[in-house]
């Protein structure tokens, strides 16, 4: 806490300790401001203009310094002052003094509070920025809340400052309208506690819950104002259908004809989607034919002089295909007929919320349902760049039908894509460039990761250029050139094959989306509530094409909110949680992640405790002669919870399970450490690294009183 902050809560706690060791508060009671009514407005027939700054100011003062007394000044107000100008003055000193006991919580603890607890209140916070007014709202219309309570924890939000004046203002309008007019009547009462008559405190709830009513019935509104141009069956065909038998479209319909629902998934291409056919499954397949090949040579590592590796990149791209055919009856159309699905092959059409039209090789149908979820995943992007076309490109859709090897080949990305296809593609024997824009490649992972990564991928023979943005591409002949700019000069690089990485665009167009008049975000991906509700509250999306992860395990774990809350939305709704989602880059070294990154929590202002165990230490590692990486885990100061992790080294996406598992149900890095892990494991290196936050935290006072009591053990 800063010098000043410490003066400020030095002075608030001052005044308000003076406020009793006075006891001042004998003055705030209602025996003691009846007694003195008479001489009260007396001296305000003396001097009103004098006498009514004094009341406000005092009221303010209270009211910022959440002093006991406010709710018997209104009283005061309504005695002296009459209704209208009583009800002026406390709607206004209230206000003021609200607004000051909430600037005095947001300067003196909303930083040190967000630090501490950032990444536990960050859903509170969302919630605050999308309806905070509206909950304030509800709030300040019941005055059996203790307000004082209500000014300081919106302190902490990040609610603006002239939204919370307004809303309370308007808020407590209600409340200080009925309080000052009682007060009018003062003589007549006999106690505080006579003021909140049940009838009362219950006209005060039914008041606050009239906002909610009338958000739900605002909400029917919109809802009725969205349909209205459509005519809603009857019947429907289906309780469900499903666009996309991607990851997200597949777990959708698993779960819906487990819960013997009627529904149908449709697929315009290949069942599996992105990931089993031109994703996941045969980028993985790649990679480990080009680590093979590394092995081989750097053979001398392992203790074998020399090993002959021949490689035929057509046979590799076969074998790709073998293990996708391979896969491929887990998502096959047998297997989830077999589960109740009711799956399609051909192009779908939204028609209106509830009609699908399909076209099935020339013939057309149309199926209604009650809900629709939309499964449609994402697209490589192609950047505009002048001559692209011309030089021509493969995407990670497309190049899965090469049976060359290219001799030269530019990876346009730095990303987890680029990254994967770089490294494969170099131990595969091209000369790799890789041109990404940015200063360093995996530019979501902390420096330090980018920088292992980086130093391995030229290790490999790769020349990483960051900092280049491509400008445009040139074709002479034969000849193919990226013509990019570093550091205000153009640098040329020749190639024989383009592969454009540079990112993926969620499938928004071409289903119905647009007639339909779908929400987009401004990132152009379909936008959800917490409930995975698209504008149409009958139609959902999930995966890809909703966001914000473009994961494979993203998408089905989105895909369980999206079918329950489609198929049981009346009953109960679930938001989906993001809190613990892990990813992995399968380069050579892999980094894999959950949580907080070190650069996150600085850019975020979240105070975190950085533990590191190097990879390089473990048994394991070194037999296998990886011992490179390290494990880092980031957790709140002082204790074990754990924030975030981050691991680079062999078999990452493996290692990080057990720290998901760990962030998923609350356990600490001494529950790690309790735990048996086999030895040699790379596994152990998540003990270890809990290890060494045990031992930064080792208890030196009693350590040191245990060393006296061993010394004279053996005396």
């Amino acid at each position: 806490m800063t010098r000043s902050r410490i003066v400020l809560l030095i002075v608030l706690v001052a005044a308000a300790v003076a406020f009793f060791v006075f006891d001042l508060d004998r003055f705030f009671t209602l025996e003691q401001v009846k007694s003195r009514q008479a001489d009260l407005q007396a001296a305000l027939q003396a001097r009103p203009l004098l006498f009514s700054a004094s009341f406000f100011a005092v009221y303010v003062a209270v009211a910022g310094l959440s002093l006991p007394g406010a709710a018997l000044m209104t009283l005061l107000a309504g005695a002296l002052f009459g209704l209208l100008w009583g009800t002026v003055l406390v709607s206004f000193a209230s206000c003021i003094g609200a607004t000051l006991a909430f600037l005095a919580s947001r300067y003196l603890f909303r930083e040190s509070i967000q630090a501490r607890f950032g990444q536990r209140l960050a859903p509170i916070n969302r919630g605050i920025e999308r309806d905070g007014a509206f909950y304030l709202f509800t709030l300040r219309l019941v005055p059996v809340f203790p307000f004082w309570i209500v000014n300081l924890l919106m302190g902490l939000t990040p609610i603006a400052t002239r939204t919370f004046y307004w809303v309370s203002q308007l808020g407590m309008l209600a409340g200080t309208v009925v309080y000052v007019n009682v007060g009018t009547q003062l003589a007549q009462l006999d106690s505080l506690k006579g003021i909140l008559s049940p009838s009362l405190v219950l006209s005060f709830v039914a008041l606050g819950v009239l906002p909610l009513i009338a958000r739900k019935i605002i909400d029917a509104i919109q809802a009725r104002r969205i349909y209205a141009r459509w005519q809603k069956p009857r019947r429907f065909d289906r309780n469900v259908i499903v666009i996309g038998a991607g990851s997200g479209g597949l777990v959708t319909a698993y779960i819906a004809a487990a819960v013997k629902s009627k529904v149908t998934l449709i697929e315009r291409h290949r069942m599996g989607g992105d990931c089993l056919n031109t994703g996941c499954v045969p980028s993985k397949a790649l990679i480990k034919t080009a680590r093979l090949l590394h092995q081989a040579r750097h053979s001398a590592d392992y203790g074998v002089r020399s090993m002959q590796a021949e490689v035929d990149f057509a046979d590799v791209m076969a074998r790709v295909h073998r293990v996708i055919r391979e896969i491929e009856p887990h998502d096959s159309v047998e297997r989830y007929r077999g589960l109740g699905v009711d799956c399609v092959i051909g192009n779908a059409t939204i028609v209106d919320p509830w009609t699908v039209e399909i076209d099935e090789e020339g013939r057309t149908r149309r199926l209604t349902a009650r809900n629709l979820v939309i499964a449609a995943g994402a697209r490589p992007f192609v950047p505009p760049i002048p001559g692209i076309e011309r030089t021509g490109y493969v995407t990670s859709d497309t190049m899965w039908s090469m049976t060359s090897l290219p001799a030269r080949l530019v990876v346009l990305g730095g990303g987890p894509i680029g990254s994967e296809l770089a490294q494969a593609f170099a131990r595969l024997g091209s000369k790799v460039s890789q041109v990404e824009m940015a200063p360093r490649i995996l530019a979501r992972e902390d420096p330090e990761v980018s920088e292992a990564v980086t130093n391995a991928f030229r290790a490999d023979g790769i020349d990483v250029l960051t900092g280049h943005k491509a400008e445009r591409f040139e074709v002479d002949g034969t000849r193919k050139v990226l013509v990019a700019r570093a550091d205000g000069r153009e640098v040329t690089i020749e190639f024989d094959m383009l592969l454009v990485a540079v990112g993926r665009a969620a499938r928004v167009e071409g289903y119905g989306l647009e007639q339909l008049g779908v929400s987009l975000t401004r990132t152009r991906t379909v936008e959800v509530n917490a409930l995975l509700q698209t504008n149409y509250p009958n139609i959902f999306a999930v995966g890809d094409v909703a966001g914000p992860y473009q994961f494979t395990h993203t998408a089905a774990h989105m895909a369980w909110f999206a079918a329950v809350n489609a198929l049981f939305g009346r009953f109960k709704t679930f938001s989906v949680d993001y809190s613990v989602i892990p990813w992995c880059t399968f380069t050579d070294p892999e980094v894999a992640r959950v949580g907080l990154s070190e650069a996150e929590a600085r850019e975020k202002q979240i105070a975190v405790e950085v533990t590191r165990f190097d990879i390089a230490e473990l048994d394991r590692a070194i037999a296998d002669e990886a011992a490179h990486g390290f494990v880092k885990v980031l957790t709140v100061p002082g204790k074990d919870r754990i924030l975030g992790v981050t691991i680079v080294g062999e078999h990452a996406g493996d290692l990080i399970a057990e720290y998901v598992t760990a962030m998923k149900y609350k356990l600490g890095l001494n529950k790690i450490l309790g735990t048996i892990h086999i030895y040699p494991t790379l596994a152990e290196a998540n003990k270890y690294a809990a290890g060494v936050w045990k031992r930064a935290h080792a208890p030196q006072r009693v350590l040191s009183w245990l060393e006296r009591y061993h010394a004279w053990q053996i005396r």
